[in-house]
């Protein structure tokens, strides 16, 4: 998890090497002496952020026949919750996981809020890691003492009796005294006040697939490559020492890690030369071929889309001919990535409507549980918008509200049923006014003393 969302942030291995030379008996050892670019082409994150931007770039859709149902929902799963489920989204190909905790805030308002995942430790009921026991939560907050700051490990464990705080020190558990156990739900209806449990615990994990592998075993070599790639091409282009190499004659003499270690150090190799025992200099030019490098970037670039299940916005299909069946083949693989995520995360958001049931059953607002909901995650994929509008008008067999959600211009579907609604009806208000209109003139006039001839 600490290494995905390390390369996700630019921290790659890159940045730790360290030019290394054969020294003396042959042994490797460091060398300062030569150049030591760190190149790093962040081909990783943006591989992440393609994925989450395809999945969760646009709000989810939510559909359930209770209109009064769907407002609410809607209030709950605002702007705001959608970009904490694109962060939580980003965990999940960082870390494998990422958790969502639903909670009232200090104002006693219903809220939805993200944990790191590498400060969860799930405890599951099943062998299948789908049934969250209970979870411990180990996080760093800082502290002060005067003015001396100091960093202290916080230890909460969240369960159905509650949420318990500990800290970590010296390698133990020890009971936070300034703390109680507290409840999720506190109830003030003016004259008690309440304070009660969820029946399950409210951490909901949001699994990139169901062994929790995160994206970053899938392509991690793929990125070093690429980076060390650009890096030693950078360093050999500053090498002049290593690309004219001196050959000196009748220097000899030394035995071969000496040999082996001057050539990588100095760029020198002695010989003799046995005709008339002549001295002498000369060069031996190692040329760099940049189009080596290219072929290598190429195809490490091309594995790291293919092994992330990614896709390149630059492929040849879409040069000459970008009909929808190419652009389908060109999102083959992330297609089949999103499917997998989005049974996860189906399976997520049945367990968050039950917290949400729950709460909207708990504070009055209506009992709606049994009520079915689809959360329909809008993909942003390119398409060939003519293709579709044509594909949509020349189809018999679709009601008109299928047209409207799937036409390419339509964000809200509702929204637009009701403005095609008010359009009809205006035009019908206006066909009966011309008609009435047309009548009073046939029968008898305008209405200003004149007959229609």
């Amino acid at each position: 998890m600490l290494i995905g969302e390390a390369y996700y942030e630019g921290e790659q291995d890159i940045l730790k090497r360290k030019r290394w030379v054969i020294g003396k008996d042959g042994r490797l050892e460091v060398n300062d002496n030569l150049p030591n670019n760190k190149v790093l082409d962040n081909q990783y994150a943006k591989l992440v952020d393609q994925k989450v931007n395809y999945q969760l770039g646009k709000p989810i859709t939510i559909e359930t026949e209770n209109d009064e149902y769907l407002k609410k929902l809607q209030d709950i799963f605002n702007k705001r919750f959608h970009r904490t489920l694109r962060s939580i989204g980003q965990d999940a190909l960082n870390g494998g996981i990422g958790w969502l905790y639903p909670y009232y805030n200090e104002n006693g308002e219903f809220a939805i809020k993200r944990f790191s995942p590498h400060e969860i430790i799930p405890y599951w009921k099943d062998s299948e890691q789908t049934i969250l026991d209970f979870a411990i939560r180990l996080y760093s907050v800082k502290e002060y003492e005067g003015d001396r700051e100091f960093i202290v490990e916080k230890v909460e464990v969240y369960s159905t009796n509650g949420v318990e705080h500990y800290q970590w020190f010296a390698g133990h558990l020890v009971k936070d005294v300034t703390k109680v156990t507290s409840s999720y739900i506190h109830i003030n209806d003016g004259e008690n006040e309440f304070s009660m449990n969820w029946q399950r615990t409210p951490l909901l994990p949001f699994k990139f697939n169901n062994k929790e592998i995160p994206l970053i075993k899938r392509v991690k070599s793929l990125q070093d490559g690429i980076n060390v790639m650009l890096s030693d091409f950078e360093n050999n282009m500053q090498e002049d020492a290593r690309n004219t190499m001196l050959v000196l004659y009748n220097y000899g003499g030394q035995n071969l890690g000496e040999f082996r270690r001057n050539l990588s150090q100095y760029g020198v190799v002695k010989i003799n030369r046995n005709k008339d025992n002549q001295g002498g200099v000369e060069t031996l030019t190692v040329e760099v071929n940049p189009e080596n490098y290219k072929v290598i970037l190429s195809l490490f670039k091309k594995a790291l889309i293919e092994n992330g299940r990614g896709y390149d916005a630059k492929d040849e299909r879409m040069a000459n001919n970008p009909n929808q069946m190419n652009i389908q083949s060109m999102y083959s693989d992330i297609e089949l990535d999103a499917n997998g995520i989005e049974t996860e995360f189906q399976a997520s958001f049945e367990e968050l409507l039950w917290f949400v049931n729950q709460h909207l059953a708990n504070t009055g607002q209506g009992d709606f549980e049994g009520e079915e909901v689809n959360i329909v995650f809008n993909r942003d994929i390119l398409i060939n918008e003519k293709e579709v509008v044509e594909v949509l008008e020349k189809s018999p067999y679709l009601s008109e509200e299928t047209k409207i959600a799937q036409h390419p211009y339509v964000k809200d579907v509702q929204l637009e049923l009701e403005r095609k609604k008010k359009e009809q009806q205006e035009q019908m208000d206006l066909m009966d006014n011309y008609e009435t209109t047309f009548n009073k003139k046939l029968n008898g006039g305008d209405g200003n003393g004149e007959e229609i001839s």
